[in-house]
């Protein structure tokens, strides 16, 4: 294992443990159905609304993981989860409407469809990283990465990161490998001499091959064994969590 010049982390899996909020699509849904009424629509039922808006979510989940066989994806534009996913068969005025407010309802959506928290020894990491010169970044697929900087904002670990990329903010999607060497352009840093951790095979350890980084560890989490079909690549490194990978680090610093 290199010594690495930056540590690149994924957000959901590594940064922090995520758990899916049951109530998450009615909430949405209300919020949504109430939107259409304000606009004078009333052709739409808050069920339907919420029925509609769990299908465009599972539509994508099957999309992204139809992506991880692409080598280089692009990431879904807010305007074309709303339009297409979720409200496709929409009368023209609704459709036209959840289009029109797409980026702020993906960030509700992102808002509510998850609690998070910091995994344990995340703090530590960062720290020693701090201490020994090695620039922490944030590389990301995500709906809407607004959510996520503005937790890490609320947590305080915003001040750790060098820079943060999000697949939404950039448009291409891991296991692109651009997503890894836009954040590598940001540090000055050449993708052989970074780590990047995650904690998917089909998404991460692929991307992290296909950039050539340094090392690829895998960070495992509850997603990380929901493989949709097998992948060729593997990590460097497996660590169970945050404690885990500062104790590898600690074997380059030696």
């Amino acid at each position: 294992m290199i010594r690495p010049k930056a540590l690149l982390l994924d957000f959901g899996g590594v940064i922090v443990e995520t758990a899916r909020r049951p109530s998450w699509a009615a909430e949405l849904a209300a919020e949504v159905h109430e939107m259409l009424g304000r606009a004078g629509f009333t052709g739409l039922g808050a069920d339907e609304v919420e029925s509609d808006i769990r299908a465009g979510a599972r539509a994508d989940s099957y999309w992204k993981d139809s992506t991880s066989r692409q080598l280089a994806p692009r990431e879904m534009t807010h305007r074309g989860f709303w339009a297409d996913y979720v409200a496709a068969d929409w009368p023209e005025q609704a459709r036209a409407l959840v289009t029109a407010e797409a980026t702020p309802l993906c960030r509700r959506m992102g808002e509510l469809r998850s609690d998070r928290k910091v995994r344990p020894g995340m703090e530590d990491l960062l720290a020693a990283c701090r201490e020994h010169d090695v620039r922490p970044a944030v590389v990301s697929n995500a709906l809407c990465g607004t959510v996520h900087r503005d937790y890490l904002a609320g947590s305080g670990l915003d001040r750790e990161m060098a820079v943060q990329v999000y697949s939404d903010e950039v448009g291409v999607r891991k296991p692109n490998p651009e997503m890894i060497w836009i954040a590598c352009r940001a540090l000055g840093v050449d993708p052989g001499d970074v780590w990047y951790v995650g904690d998917n095979h089909d998404r991460d350890v692929v991307c992290g091959a296909r950039a050539g980084a340094g090392a690829t560890v895998l960070m495992v989490s509850h997603s990380t064994e929901k493989v949709p079909y097998p992948v060729r690549q593997r990590p460097q490194a497996t660590v169970e969590n945050p404690y885990g990978l500062l104790s590898l680090l600690e074997e380059t610093w030696m």
